[in-house]
């Protein structure tokens, strides 16, 4: 592909971001319809450079590896929009929608660690696993097929008596540990193995808010839960017999 062509679709992909007012059925169909899974994987790339880190916007989602037509995108689209009204409805979970590296619809689930942790621990209090327990019910077996991403992050909190390498790494790991901890917490409420396909922690890379204020440290200290279209969603619009 020349460099005319990339530019025709990061173009795209950057318009495509930047429309704010559409549900996911309408970008479904315009994703779709600009070149499927080629476009996606771009768009997935635009959004991990966006947030600091080229890998983190390809790993959500599969690598169909096929292009995924314009109707498949339109019902892939409604799908995910029925999953993001699910997830709006749990308890203390912010939603939005993304991207996936399929060029797909996706839907974003951020839960707070001050919601879901105390500072400097990874173990879940009674209303995190009331959230959760909601969220696996309503959401994670009402949409089976939708597949699962889990990321844990930190503010940037040093540990005491270590250097500030040492407690980025400290964070890096109780950031895996509160990925961890939801992924074990969703299984043990009936979620499926197969459909998390992922959790990671990113430690305290990535902030969302100013870590020089104790506000913007509290919604640093979070976990996101992406819910993306599988393999088999995919091939079930393809086919037309997805619901």
């Amino acid at each position: 592909m020349n460099k005319t062509k990339y530019g025709v679709i990061a173009l795209s992909g950057i318009m495509l971001l930047s429309s704010c007012g559409m549900n996911n059925t309408a970008k479904g169909g315009l994703i779709a319809g600009g070149g499927g899974a080629a476009l996606g994987a771009l768009v997935g790339n635009i959004i991990g450079k966006s947030a600091g880190h080229e890998s983190r916007g390809t790993i959500i989602g599969t690598a169909v590896g096929a292009a995924v037509g314009t109707t498949a995108g339109v019902l892939i689209g409604r799908k995910m929009d029925k999953a993001k009204a699910a997830a709006e409805a749990v308890n203390n979970a912010q939603v939005e929608s993304v991207t996936d590296a399929n060029g797909l619809s996706a839907v974003k689930v951020t839960f707070d660690s001050g919601i879901l942790f105390s500072t400097g621990n990874y173990s879940l209090s009674s209303t995190a696993k009331n959230n959760l327990s909601d969220f696996t019910n309503n959401v994670l077996k009402a949409y089976p097929d939708c597949d699962v991403a889990i990321q844990g992050y930190t503010d940037n909190a040093g540990w005491k008596n270590s250097t500030q390498e040492q407690s980025v790494q400290k964070n890096l790991t109780l950031s895996q540990n509160r990925a961890d901890a939801v992924k074990s917490y969703l299984l043990s409420q009936g979620a499926s193995t197969s459909q998390i396909k992922s959790s990671t922690g990113f430690g305290e890379s990535d902030p969302v808010a100013d870590n020089s204020t104790a506000a913007g440290k509290a919604q640093n200290r979070r976990v996101e839960v992406y819910l993306y279209a599988s393999e088999a969603m995919i091939k079930a619009a393809e086919a037309g017999t997805l619901q």
